[in-house]
């Protein structure tokens, strides 16, 4: 029975490409997407069943990019058979859900470098999705991610550091392929505690303009305190 679902999983996916979905539940519209691993709950999330299918609901308060869409992010490459390098992967609950929409052909590349945090992870993600490639290394050092293999469309990037941005830079650089996307939370006060969110956001937001054609910046308000999201396309 479970190898039925999962086949009928994967044949959904390969022909229904929503990427995610909105279900009524409790009387309200929420965010959800469909369960890759039907019966498995990452974050004690919801799982509802419509015609067959479970769907998993995804909650804005636990995700960035979840509160992005819920605050009209207008750009959603992630799609089936995507490849995605995910920095700052946490416990995964933002991963899970990427996982969901890339489906079986598709790919995660999820580096964390906190080990604690690290093995929870794998514990409750990892060890579940086969399309999940943990990576356990700093995401100072991408040359040291020796399990990612050729460029990948998405670089998704969470990570608390003053020098995030750069950081990001020099991982879409070596990974990120021509014309792909990035995805930048901006922590602002990872960055600088005196400064105004807002100006953090701009002063961040002109180093990518280089290499990246700036697509849209989000609050992420009133989902994540002086969080920013910046979606921008590769142009190297």
């Amino acid at each position: 029975m479970k190898e039925q679902i999962q086949i009928k999983r994967e044949k959904s996916l390969e022909e229904d490409n929503q990427s995610f979905f909105w279900i009524k539940s409790e009387g309200e519209r929420k965010l959800a997407t469909e369960n890759l691993v039907p019966g498995n709950q990452v974050y004690k999330e919801k799982l509802i069943i419509k015609k067959g299918i479970e769907y998993r609901l995804w909650d804005a308060f636990r995700s960035k990019l979840a509160a992005a869409i819920m605050n009209e992010l207008e750009y959603f490459p992630f799609e089936n058979k995507s490849k995605v390098l995910y920095l700052g992967a946490s416990t995964g609950t933002t991963v899970s859900h990427i996982s969901d929409i890339v489906g079986p052909s598709g790919m995660v590349f999820a580096v964390e470098h906190a080990s604690r945090v690290a093995r929870d992870f794998l514990d409750r993600v990892a060890s579940y999705r086969s399309n999940i490639m943990p990576i356990l290394q700093d995401a100072r050092k991408p040359k040291e991610y020796f399990s990612v293999f050729g460029k990948v469309d998405i670089v998704y990037v969470d990570i608390a550091q003053p020098d995030q941005t750069q950081i990001a830079l020099d991982n879409c650089e070596m990974y990120l392929k021509n014309g792909g996307y990035f995805f930048l939370v901006i922590k602002t006060r990872s960055i600088d505690v005196t400064k105004s969110p807002r100006r953090i956001v701009e002063e961040e937001t002109e180093k990518l303009k280089a290499n990246f054609d700036i697509l849209q910046s989000i609050d992420l308000h009133p989902y994540d305190k002086d969080h920013a999201m910046v979606i921008a396309k590769y142009k190297n």
